[in-house]
C-alpha cells in the first residue's frame, strides 16, 4: 500500500486529541512511519495564520477567512504533506479540507460550490484517502470546550452555528461512505478507542482478528 493521507475532524471538543494519540500509538506499534501535523499549520506561515484565525481579537471577512485556510494549506501540502507522501510516510492530519465546508460552508453559510473552486484549485484531485469523522452531540462538545481550555474565535460562536457545523460534516460523511468513517465519541474512552483502531485496521489490512 502506498503512503496514505488520514485526516482526522469533528466539531469542536468532539475528542480529536485524545484520539490523535490513539492514532499515533497504533501506527508506533506497527512501526510504520508517519507523520503527524495540523491545519491550520503544519509550517511556518501556516501557523502564524492559524495564530491570527483563531485569535478572538482578530476581525475578517468571510471569504478572507476561507482564502486564508486555502493559503495555509496550499503551503501545507507543498511543504510537509506531499513531500512526506512522496518518501513512504504516511500522513496524519488534524483538520483538513472537510474542516472548511463545515466551518465556512455549514457554519457561516458560504457557497459550497466557492470551496469546491478553491479545493480543485489548490488540491488538484489530491483527496484524503480515509477521514476519521469524530461526533458527539452538540450539547457534549459545548460542555468540553467549555471545560477544557479558554475558547478561540470560533470556539465562541453560538450554538446554532455548531448544529449547522455538525450537520456539514455528517451530510459529508454520508455522500461519500467509502472515505468517511464516522466514529461516536460520546461513549467510554475504551469504546472510542476500539472503533478508531478497527478502523485503522480495515484501512491497512493490518490487525490480525
Amino acid at each position: 500500500m502506498k503512503a496514505q493521507f488520514i485526516t482526522l475532524d469533528g466539531i469542536d471538543g468532539a475528542g480529536k486529541s485524545t484520539n490523535l494519540a490513539v492514532i499515533r500509538n497504533w501506527f508506533e506499534e506497527r512501526k510504520l512511519p508517519v507523520l503527524f501535523t495540523r491545519e491550520p499549520g503544519g509550517t511556518p506561515i501556516g501557523e502564524a495564520l492559524r495564530a491570527l484565525l483563531l485569535n478572538p481579537a482578530t476581525k475578517v471577512s468571510l471569504h478572507t477567512e476561507t482564502l486564508l485556510m486555502f493559503a495555509a494549506r496550499r503551503q501545507h501540502l507543498e511543504e510537509v504533506i506531499l513531500p512526506a507522501l512522496e518518501q513512504g510516510v504516511h500522513v496524519v492530519s488534524d483538520r483538513f479540507t472537510d474542516a472548511t465546508f463545515a466551518y465556512q460552508g455549514g457554519g457561516r453559510g458560504l457557497d459550497f460550490k466557492q470551496i469546491e473552486i478553491l479545493e480543485n484549485w489548490v488540491q488538484q484531485d489530491f483527496r484524503p484517502d480515509l477521514t476519521l469523522l469524530m461526533d458527539v452531540p452538540l450539547e457534549v462538545s459545548m460542555a468540553r470546550i467549555s471545560q477544557t481550555r479558554e475558547k478561540d474565535r470560533f470556539e465562541q460562536e453560538q450554538a446554532d452555528f455548531f448544529t449547522r457545523v455538525r450537520a456539514a460534516y455528517l451530510h459529508r460523511a454520508a455522500a461519500a461512505p467509502e472515505r468517511y468513517a464516522v466514529v461516536d465519541g460520546n461513549r467510554d474512552l475504551a469504546a472510542v478507542r476500539a472503533d478508531v483502531e478497527a478502523v485503522l485496521c480495515r484501512h491497512f489490512q493490518a490487525c490480525a482478528y
